[in-house]
């Protein structure tokens, strides 16, 4: 069971009303996510830059505020705490729900600090969020920056990187050439905004690419890194496998450097419009991790039939058209009582094939 010597009993009670509150979709009272934050930064102050995790875990990729879907990725992985998870950052900006997903994540963590972690991405910065769209999400539902200013304080308690069982390296985006051994991540200063230079730049920023050695990235921040600098990397720290997020793609996760990285993406149809699978990586107790695909693809099919019915009044101006699986399912229960989608397609769109496949398996 989870470690929660530390909260007292009307703590808990508390937490487990707010994450009742946040899984519904609801925000909490400003002074609730301050006293929530605070809490949080006790918390975290505690871990190392690179955080300790035990297997079994599943680890996750980009979630940027695609609340619907984080729920969804519950509902295929597992409920917290009974499935441990691990988060790679990127929590907000860009979705509707960026407050309600991060908000949640970090009860989830001060109620159940010892199965979940999660770790710090480029979007988790106060420059960031105020272009992409987590700092005009607060004011629009708190009417300040009051918010704001709390999470993106938390977000400089974040850990930067974290180990599965000395095996695993996860962290955001990649490598830098400042940092050859996990050692010199322990020694950073990680307490502070994220820098435009440096180490904690490059750890949140780099991606890796088909060319060999360091590269400059087109992102403006961080490095590219070819495949000798992820094999040396893993060498020297005797690690197996590099998992990091920070890149859309297509499939919802992505091998490179023969086998050296894993780029692990897990927000499907990414800013309700680019059509990506979504995935999550499952390690088992034995070290056995198994890439599990959410066939996203299915329920644009389903939705395109419902545009097709013109039954657009039902779809709100006000959200985005497809924001999760269950929105879609009830559409189809919907249709299925009007008899406007035949029982084929309904009952293959909703048989557990539809909803999940295992994609790769390792030992």
């Amino acid at each position: 069971m989870a470690n929660n010597t530390d909260l007292k009993i009307g703590e808990i009670h508390n937490l487990d009303r707010q994450i009742e509150t946040l899984m519904e979709c609801k925000p909490l009272p400003e002074t609730e996510v301050r006293a929530l934050c605070e809490r949080a930064k006790e918390i975290l102050i505690q871990d190392s830059n690179v955080s300790n995790v035990r297997a079994p875990v599943t680890i996750c990729g980009d979630i940027h505020g695609q609340f619907h879907d984080l729920k969804e990725l519950f509902r295929i992985g597992g409920q917290p705490p009974d499935t441990n998870y691990l988060f790679m950052g990127d929590y907000v900006d860009r979705g509707y729900y960026s407050v309600e997903t991060v908000t949640l994540l970090v009860a989830l963590k001060v109620r159940y600090r010892d199965r979940l972690t999660i770790l710090r991405g480029n979007h988790e910065s106060r420059q960031i969020t105020q272009v992409y769209g987590f700092y005009d999400e607060c004011l629009r539902k708190y009417g300040n920056a009051n918010v704001w200013k709390q999470f993106t304080e938390l977000f400089d308690y974040l850990p930067l990187t974290a180990v599965v069982e000395g095996q695993i390296f996860c962290l955001h985006g990649g490598l830098s050439p400042s940092i050859d051994t996990l050692d010199q991540i322990r020694q950073l200063d990680r307490v502070q905004e994220v820098p435009h230079e440096g180490p904690i730049c490059d750890l949140l920023w780099s991606d890796p690419d088909d060319r060999c050695g360091w590269g400059i990235s087109p992102r403006g921040a961080g490095y590219s890194f070819g495949q000798d600098i992820s094999e040396q990397f893993n060498h020297a720290n005797n690690l197996k496998l590099i998992s990091r997020a920070h890149q859309l793609v297509m499939n919802g996760y992505n091998w490179s450097h023969e086998r050296n990285v894993v780029t692990v993406f897990s927000a499907p149809n990414y800013c309700y419009r680019c059509g990506n699978e979504a995935a999550i990586m499952e390690v088992d107790e034995f070290m056995k991790y198994t890439l599990q695909i959410t066939l996203f693809l299915l329920y644009l099919i389903a939705c395109n039939l419902i545009l097709r019915q013109g039954r657009l009044n039902l779809i709100s101006v006000k959200e985005p058209l497809i924001t999760s699986y269950e929105r879609v399912i009830n559409f189809l229960e919907f249709f299925k009582s009007q008899n406007l989608i035949i029982n084929t397609l309904y009952k293959s769109l909703l048989s557990p094939q539809a909803i999940t496949s295992v994609s790769h398996s390792h030992n």
